[in-house]
């Protein structure tokens, strides 16, 4: 199911965190060659990607929201 990117956080691994809008948190990494999401490595690319839709496979399973930082 996709949903929505309303912000961002950092993890205590110092990784970025999508919060989707139902609620669940996504890592979004740049680690290429497997990853390549170079948007996620400044500001500008961040915020060019709010309402980006991700596949939330939490909201697949039935997961309940993730707490926000």
């Amino acid at each position: 199911m996709k949903q929505p990117i309303t912000g961002y956080h950092k993890d205590d691994e110092n990784e970025w965190v999508a919060q989707l809008a139902c609620g669940h948190n996504q890592h979004v990494r740049h680690t290429p060659p497997w990853v390549n999401r170079p948007w996620v490595t400044t500001l500008e690319g961040r915020a060019s990607m709010l309402g980006f839709e991700l596949e939330c496979k939490k909201c697949e399973a039935g997961a309940p929201p993730d707490e926000r930082p």
